[in-house]
């Protein structure tokens, strides 16, 4: 963690990582004579099983799986008593007495823990300022205001740079991730073509469960469920029970002017937490004791006491989960889609399960190679079927029910270009009396009929109005999604081939791939079901289409002597349905943005390579590429900087983020061979035999010898020009655009890698040998720039610090120049460059 490294770098978190790889395969030939005759010959085929299993923990390396450690800072025990005011109790007929208004703290002690000692250390300060008594620790505000820390809390980070002294890591999450798959591929020789042919059926499941790390919410941090717990205690006992009151006398039997009331009884407001906290005490479920949850040992708490809507927090959520249950507990049995709305516990919670993510893929291809004449033809087809299996909305701007054309026949006429599938939109959903407009798909309509660009103009003063067919729902059901249709691509691909001459070939290929959704594909039905709460943030879109990739390729291969050969290729790629954020606009109930196939690219290149096979002791290759890359989008976040700040969806090709103009690759390897084929330096002696006879060795002295230097170059990648200084850590400035997006370029980079090696031989067996190796990355020690800051385009700084408007910002910092100190550094990101020079030195056994 960069944030750590300064002040913090012990309480960086840890991650655990373990991958299970099984397989099986049976593979069966049926060779042919060189001379048979029969149609079919060389029959190969193989069939394979194979199961992968992928595991991993990020949590705190010494609180684990403890969630209520991370923010434990240590037990505080608060004194309350009654406070009164004058008044009167209508009940009792009394008038002008003391009467209770509710409790007070008087005082709050403190024990540190031993969890998290340094930000113990923090509230232990500010007890060490004044007396107990004193005033200053009569509650838990003034301790807040004093810098003490509750428990669940952080002190600030250092001027916002970097994270302060002793602060826990802040999130507990596990992965499991499972992979079925069979593979069965086959070839054979029928008459004069070669077939090959394949089948695949591949089966994911993917489950998640994390505490703390919810990237939708910000700053989130385990440790808060202490916060949590405090708002969830006690809050059905909040109010007095005015309607019993209890008069005050004394030992005589005299009324002393004052009335007090017990806590009043809310069990409907009553928490699952609260509930399972008294059970655990002994106490009475429903009785009135105030629970203090800073009192007692993080070892008390478990998860398993809150109830999933509690953690998941009306969408700021504390908890993440699929596949998991909240509790991060295997399910039993598989939920179904319709368990997270119906399901509940024995006490009547809510469970909200989860199903785990479990896409399904399936291929199959069939290739023909065959000559006519002079030319060499690859023909084949790959069909693949991709299955999300999962729900998707049925609508994605709406998520509850609504009227079409054909239901809706009590507000006059439509016009004659409307479907009886087109959703009708109202005035007012509550009471409609007039038609604003329609909608196809994303395709919106006015009243009359014409089609508009912008929903907003059939908006009433109440907003976007879909003619509901339940106006009172204010909650998503399962009836607004259906099943993922299954997506199938057909990918026809051909390349052949034919001599020129003895010594030319000209070569080209076509290819149409596809790649599965990979961005925010996976049903989060917490975003849907929380989407007024988390309609800002980029959604997942699990109705995304798979991405289309076409290729083509020209190229010409030339001999030029016995060793060498150049060839050239020039090559296009188009790609369509790529995945980039889209805003629904006029979507009900609100607005969001979500993903979608969009975008589209293309990649257009030049290729020129120099191939020398080894040549006295030396092999040596060369490359050069000219390409462009130009697109809508990089990512698949490209536009959500636009969008958030209520632009439109503009889509104009720019260079994309990895286009590099000009890839520069050379590879030279001088080996020494062994035995009869070695040349090089050698040193001879004469040595005495057994039997007294002398005779000459000779040593070769670089024997399976040799060096290989590699060297890549390439120009810059571009990067967008901002016109305006912001703080990139702090953010709060104005990210204006200077000239187009990716219009600058990062300067060029160049690495060169060394690598010294010698194969020692066992014996006769020169299939048993040791290699060992010395290798140089980086040899020059290259500082090559992979990041720039938009404004300034250096890498080590933004200009933040030198531009006039924020100097009065820095002045009123606690330490000016403290504060630009560890600005600077923190500035100059290690991540911005390449990596540094790096040896190392291995051995690798081969037999």
């Amino acid at each position: 963690s960069l944030a750590n490294s300064m002040f913090n770098a012990a309480n960086n978190g840890t991650y655990e990582d373990n991958t299970i790889r099984v397989f099986g395969r049976f593979t069966q030939r049926f060779p042919s004579g060189r001379e048979s005759k029969s149609l079919v010959k060389n029959v190969y085929y193989s069939i394979q099983a194979d199961y992968s299993q992928y595991n991993s923990t990020i949590q705190d390396g010494d609180h684990q799986d403890n969630l209520f450690k991370y923010g434990y800072i240590g037990e505080y025990d608060t004194y309350k008593v009654r406070s009164y005011e004058l008044g009167e109790d209508t009940l009792l007929g009394y008038d002008n007495i003391w009467v209770h208004n509710g409790f007070r703290d008087t005082l709050v002690t403190f024990t540190p823990g031993d969890a998290n000692p340094n930000m113990a250390s923090y509230t232990g300060a500010y007890y060490e300022l004044y007396d107990l008594y004193s005033g200053f620790y009569d509650n838990k505000t003034l301790i807040q205001q004093g810098q003490g820390l509750l428990n669940g809390e952080t002190p600030e980070r250092v001027y916002g740079l970097y994270t302060n002294l002793g602060t826990p890591y802040g999130a507990y999450s596990k992965t499991l991730r499972q992979q079925y798959s069979i593979n069965a591929n086959g070839s054979a020789d029928v008459g004069d073509h070669e077939i090959k042919f394949g089948l695949q059926y591949e089966q994911r499941i993917d489950r998640y469960v994390g505490y703390g790390d919810n990237p939708r919410v910000f700053n989130t941090n385990v440790g808060g469920l202490w916060t949590l717990m405090r708002q969830l205690a006690n809050k059905h006992i909040q109010q007095l029970d005015l309607n019993n009151p209890h008069p005050v006398y004394d030992a005589n039997g005299v009324f002393q002017d004052s009335v007090y009331y017990d806590r009043l009884y809310d069990g409907e407001n009553q928490s699952a937490f609260d509930a399972a906290v008294r059970e655990k005490l002994g106490l009475a479920v429903d009785g009135l004791d105030w629970i203090d949850v800073d009192n007692m040992d993080p070892s008390f708490y478990s998860i398993d006491m809150f109830s999933a809507d509690e953690l998941l927090n009306s969408g700021n959520q504390y908890v993440n989960y699929y596949g998991y249950d909240y509790k991060g507990e295997l399910y039993d049995t598989r939920p179904s889609f319709e368990d997270f709305f119906t399901k509940r516990d024995n006490n009547g919670n809510f469970t909200r399960p989860i199903g785990a993510f479990e896409p399904i893929y399936m291929a199959g291809y069939i290739q023909d190679k065959f000559a006519f004449d002079d030319l060499i033809f690859n023909i084949g087809v790959r069909v693949d079927r991709y299955d999300a299996n999962q729900m998707v909305l049925k609508d994605p701007f709406l998520l509850y029910p609504a009227k079409t054309v054909g239901e809706v026949e009590n507000l006059g006429a439509h016009p004659g270009n409307m479907g009886d599938d087109y959703i009708v939109y109202v005035d007012d959903f509550n009471n409609p009396t007039s038609i604003q407009g329609y909608r196809d798909g994303s395709t919106w309509y006015n009243a009359s009929g014409t089609e508009i660009q912008d929903p907003a103009v059939i908006e009433s003063s109440t907003g976007i109005n879909p003619y509901l067919v339940n106006p009172d729902q204010n909650q998503i059901g399962a009836d607004a999604f259906e099943d993922y249709e299954p997506q199938i691509n057909v990918m026809p691909r051909i390349s052949f081939s034919f001599p020129i001459s003895d010594e030319a070939l000209f070569f080209a290929h076509y290819d149409v791939l596809t790649k599965r959704p990979t961005t925010g594909n996976r049903m989060d039905i917490l975003d849907y079901y929380f989407i007024e709460t988390r309609g800002q943030n980029v959604l997942n879109n699990p109705n995304l289409d798979p991405e289309r990739t076409t290729d083509y390729e020209v190229g010409f291969h030339q001999k030029l002597n016995n060793s060498s050969s150049i060839k050239f290729a020039t090559y296009y790629r188009e790609m369509r349905n790529m995945v980039q954020a889209f805003p629904y606009t006029g979507a009900y109930p609100i607005n969001y943005i979500s993903f979608s196939n969009l975008d589209f690219g293309t990649v257009k290149g030049l290729t020129v390579s120099y191939d020398l096979r080894r040549t006295a002791n030396l092999r040596f290759r060369a490359n050069y590429t000219l390409q462009f890359a130009t697109g809508t989008g990089s990512s698949a976040t490209t536009s959500y900087a636009l969008i958030a700040s209520g632009q439109p969806n503009l889509r104009t090709t720019n260079p994309l983020s990895f286009d590099r103009r000009h890839m520069v690759k050379f590879v030279a390897d001088y080996r020494f061979g062994g035995g009869k084929m070695y040349k090089g330096p050698t040193i001879t002696r004469t040595v005495t035999d057994e039997n007294g006879e002398k005779r000459v060795k000779t040593i070769k002295v670089l024997e399976n010898t040799g060096i290989n230097m590699t060297f890549n170059g390439g120009s810059g990648k571009p990067y967008t020009k901002h016109a305006k200084i912001y703080s990139e850590l702090l953010g709060g400035g104005a990210q204006i655009i200077e000239g187009s997006l990716n219009g600058s370029r990062l300067p060029w980079s160049f690495t060169i890698d060394a690598r010294i090696d010698r194969d020692i031989v066992f014996g006769k067996n020169k299939k048993t040998y040791l290699n060992v190796y010395f290798q140089i990355l980086n040899v020059l020690d290259n500082k090559n720039v992979l990041n720039v800051y938009n404004a300034t385009g250096n890498p080590d700084d933004d200009g933040f610090l030198s531009a006039a408007e924020f100097q009065q910002q820095i002045q009123t910092q606690n330490d000016p120049e403290a504060f630009r100190d560890l600005y600077s550094i923190r500035i100059n990101s290690p991540y911005n460059y390449s990596l540094p020079r790096r040896i190392r030195l291995g051995l690798a056994f081969n037999f």
